[in-house]
């Protein structure tokens, strides 16, 4: 990888580029898959991915390619120099400057797949699945190996490269007893190896559970004010829309955040600690360094409801004159609360558990809705009905201030480590 990547350089700067980066991966994802409770196909697919960019008097070109041979590289490099002199200047494009330069190893074994273990754990999970849960149906299943390496350099001398080994699972799945269904629900998890089982990874089993408690469903009746229980099956509806929306290059550089100006105050309850943690123990082939050539560190988002980084890239750094995050926005962390799960839901009279939420990204204002699914209601401290598809509607910036317990206990999926949270405030719309 090194070797190819030093060859694109060096063809990018004879090309004219006044500086340039080169990032190169490969590897190969070794995979089962299963469909309706059946085992349907074994593959192996191979990948190569070239990522250069050259800067030309402040213009920048970006070509990606899927080929590593000479021919196709040198003529990538000439139309990505041809893309530069094209575009328009800007000032805040920059690649990374040397800090210190190194090699990762993230690999737990000896980087060849363990085929036997996989199929092993994935027959396992399919013969668990029939006995455990009878009324669950699998609808699509894969089990992968993934294996590779990958180099960045670039002209200011940096250069770094990482090999990767893990395990993954995805499941797709649904409830059914005769013409009765639940809606639809996924779970995996990222493994470092094949000692666990897949029924046992993450909070899946959980989940299945759930599934088959949700093929009767009940419709609310009145719309209240109350609190959800957002699970770490739903990260993406609260932590990842935080990053998204209100901490990346997006809203930073056109000036829509409401937290462009919060660094260094209050933005949230103080229980609150959210950080991304690639270095993480627990973490499966969490990433080493940056796609813009800086060497990753664990960094605190929030840190006790403090706004501690913004999650910029050197780009969006240099554009609004703001700190650069030492991470990318991936392999979240929010740290453990002082209240169980029982006594989270003992403690609200009328709420819900939300499992999975599908609805827009909020605007600026971070006034969300749409609808909870695979959730239940919750009861005079007590989990109820499965609920049928119900609308929430909520502020994201004023939930994280009204946050009124985290757990105590987390799942860990191999690419998050993350609690239950419950918000109070939110509007849940029956009939």
């Amino acid at each position: 990888m090194k070797d190819i990547a030093s060859y694109t350089l060096e063809a990018l700067k004879r090309a004219g580029a006044d500086k340039a980066s080169c990032r190169v991966a490969s590897g190969r994802k070794d995979e089962f898959n299963i469909e309706a409770n059946q085992f349907t196909l074994m593959r192996t697919v191979f990948f190569d991915d070239i990522h250069m960019k050259a800067l030309v008097g402040g213009r920048k070109g970006v070509i990606i390619i899927n080929k590593s041979d000479r021919a196709s590289i040198d003529e990538a490099v000439k139309n990505c120099v041809a893309i530069a002199r094209s575009a328009e200047p800007d000032e805040c494009e920059d690649i990374a400057p040397l800090i210190e330069n190194k090699d990762f190893d993230n690999r737990s074994g000896d980087g060849k797949a363990d085929m036997d273990g996989l199929f092993r754990r994935t027959k396992e999970y399919l013969e668990n699945v029939k006995e455990f849960f009878p009324k669950i149906i699998i609808e699509s299943f894969s089990s992968h190996c993934n294996i590779g390496e990958a180099a960045y350099v670039n002209s200011n001398g940096v250069c770094f490269s990482q090999k990767n080994e893990s395990y993954s699972f995805s499941s797709m799945f649904v409830g059914k007893d005769g013409e009765k269904s639940s809606s639809f629900n996924f779970g995996g998890a990222n493994l470092a190896n094949m000692n666990t089982p897949f029924l046992d990874s993450g909070m899946h089993r959980r989940l299945l559970e759930e599934s088959e408690k949700s093929i009767n469903t009940k419709m609310l009746d009145k719309k209240f004010t109350g609190k959800i229980i957002v699970t770490p099956a739903c990260d993406d509806m609260i932590w990842g829309t935080i990053l998204q929306n209100f901490l990346g290059d997006r809203p930073m550089i056109e000036g829509t955040s409401r937290w462009k100006d919060a660094l260094g105050t209050s933005v949230s309850d103080r229980k609150l600690t959210l950080r991304a943690v690639p270095l993480h123990e627990n973490i499966v082939g969490g990433q080493r360094f940056t796609i813009d050539g800086f060497a990753t560190q664990n960094v605190d988002f929030i840190s006790e409801g403090i706004l501690k980084s913004f999650a910029l890239s050197l780009y969006g750094a240099n554009k609004t004159d703001k700190p650069r995050a030492d991470t990318s926005p991936y392999n979240l962390e929010v740290s453990a609360g002082e209240t169980s799960l029982d006594e989270m839901i003992k403690g609200i009279d009328r709420g819900i558990l939300l499992n999975r939420f599908s609805g827009g990204s909020p605007g600026a204002s971070g006034d969300i809705s749409g609808v909870a699914k695979n959730s239940f209601l919750i009861e005079n401290g007590k989990i109820t009905d499965a609920l049928q598809e119900t609308m929430i509607s909520f502020n994201i910036l004023d939930a994280i201030k009204n946050i009124s317990a985290i757990s105590k206990e987390r799942v860990n999926s191999g690419a998050s480590i993350l609690p239950w949270c419950c918000f109070d405030g939110i509007t849940v719309s029956g009939k």
